[in-house]
């Protein structure tokens, strides 16, 4: 009889409560998300690893990485909206002022719809000539881009009311969910346009969790809309606002020269090895991104409280870095096989030695995750002051080295005939100065962890 109590419902429900006592909320809580997150990921591997490759050809296949990046950059007003978002939303929950909380989503939508129309101007001034620059035609794409980087920019504004009121178990259910949508809906638009499919499976996602978000929040968001709004918020909503929009523009910068370089500089074959091996490396980050999700209501909790951050922050750290480590671990012995398995498979097994570097490049910039999230989530703003200049200096240092071409008469002959002798064209020095820029922003964050003390909350 006590085996039959201990299989029932409620003795199962009783050992994953005790486990939950045990491990305590912010672990628990990453072991669900990443669990659910892991198994919609199943779904997502088959999208990236075969769906894709079979259908764009490997003289386009390398230029999915920068057009991602390209919607990411246009959206980056409306993203940086929802980060301002993210953080008053943790306040509010936090005060439980739902009625407030009800106001300033109204306007976090109309903001956005004004952005995304500004967008949609910007990218039919420069749509052409980047789509130029990264080796594609294709007409529609254009519009289809600018869609899935406003719908994927406009729903972190609900996945973080989800996060700062802790209903973690609706954001498991919706991220397994949103992988069946996504494989389907790609399934059906892929075969006809390759890359306009892709993008339209990447919309999908963002608007299936927006609608089942609004149902989770059906309960927050019933209440009657309270005043919000006055001119002390709005002043402190828009230098909040102006910080996250400047970052953004620097960092998206930073991404989009990256991988347009990559695109551009190098060869098809050499851009579409990286975007494979790519499918594999992002699995180091699976850790690294729920454990960013999650811990920003705890370290935000932490600060308000006076309390340090320090302690949870270095804990996910040792954790991310035995994930890594694990995984990155059967590539050094199977990468080759691997890839050689997909389709077009035996143009890319070559590029097999990517994945583990990859993976090594992930470990590094968790560390940067992870604080910079902890930070931003206490509004302290001040490790700001080196990191924007860290990053904008390593997209111009690429533009100068990898664009010298263009500068023949501005430069010396004998640093042109340098560059070109160390082969700079080439993904392997591509890998190296992406390396060094991660390892010293990173470098930066650590001396910053255990140089932190007390703070109190900073009022922006």
């Amino acid at each position: 009889m006590a085996n039959s109590t201990n299989k029932s419902p409620g003795g199962i429900r009783a050992k994953l409560n005790a486990l939950h006592q045990r491990m305590g909320d912010f672990w628990w809580y990453s072991l669900m998300l990443f669990l659910a997150c892991r198994a919609a990921d199943a779904l997502n591997a088959f999208v990236g690893l075969w769906l894709v490759p079979k259908y764009v050809p490997p003289s386009e296949l390398g230029a999915v990485i920068p057009l991602m990046q390209f919607a990411n950059f246009l959206a980056i007003p409306i993203a940086a909206f929802a980060n301002t978002f993210r953080n008053e939303l943790t306040r509010l929950s936090v005060n439980k002022e739902f009625g407030k909380l009800k106001t300033l989503m109204r306007g976090v939508f109309i903001a956005s719809a004004i952005f995304m129309f500004l967008a949609i101007i910007v990218a039919r001034l420069i749509m052409p000539a980047f789509l130029e620059r990264i080796r594609i035609v294709e007409g529609s794409l254009g519009l289809i881009i600018i869609a899935s980087s406003f719908v994927t920019a406009v729903s972190p504004i609900y996945s973080n009311a989800l996060q700062a009121l802790k209903k973690f178990k609706a954001q498991s259910l919706i991220s397994i969910l949103g992988a069946p949508v996504r494989l389907l809906t790609m399934l059906v638009t892929m075969p006809f346009r390759a890359l306009s499919g892709y993008f339209i499976g990447q919309a999908s996602i963002p608007i299936f969790s927006m609608t089942a978000s609004v149902i989770a929040l059906k309960k927050e968001l019933s209440v009657k809309a309270d005043p919000y709004w006055n001119k002390d918020i709005t002043r402190q909503f828009g230098k909040l606002f102006i910080i996250f929009l400047v970052s953004g523009l620097i960092g998206g910068f930073n991404g989009i020269t990256e991988t347009t370089i990559i695109r551009q500089r190098l060869s098809d074959l050499d851009s579409a090895g990286y975007y494979m091996a790519t499918r594999f490396s992002e699995i180091a980050g699976f850790l690294s991104c729920t454990l960013a999700f999650t811990i920003f209501p705890f370290t935000a909790e932490k600060a308000a409280k006076g309390e340090s951050v320090k302690p949870i922050i270095l804990k996910a750290l040792a954790a991310n870095a035995a994930f890594c480590l694990l995984i990155a671990i059967p590539f050094l012995f199977c990468g080759k096989w691997l890839l050689s398995m997909l389709p077009n498979g035996e143009l890319y097994s070559a590029y097999w030695w990517v994945i583990p570097w990859l993976i090594g490049l992930s470990l590094i910039s968790s560390i940067i995750t992870l604080y910079t999230t902890a930070e931003v989530s206490a509004n302290r703003f001040s490790y700001l002051k080196w990191y924007l200049p860290l990053d904008i200096l390593y997209p111009v240092l690429l533009l100068l080295i990898t664009g010298h071409g263009y500068f023949t008469n501005l430069i010396p002959e004998s640093w042109t005939d340098f560059l070109n002798a160390n082969n700079i064209y080439s993904l392997k020095a591509m890998l190296y100065w992406m390396t060094s820029s991660i390892f010293i922003r990173a470098l930066c964050c650590i001396i910053a962890i255990t140089k932190h003390k007390h703070e109190d909350t900073v009022n922006i």
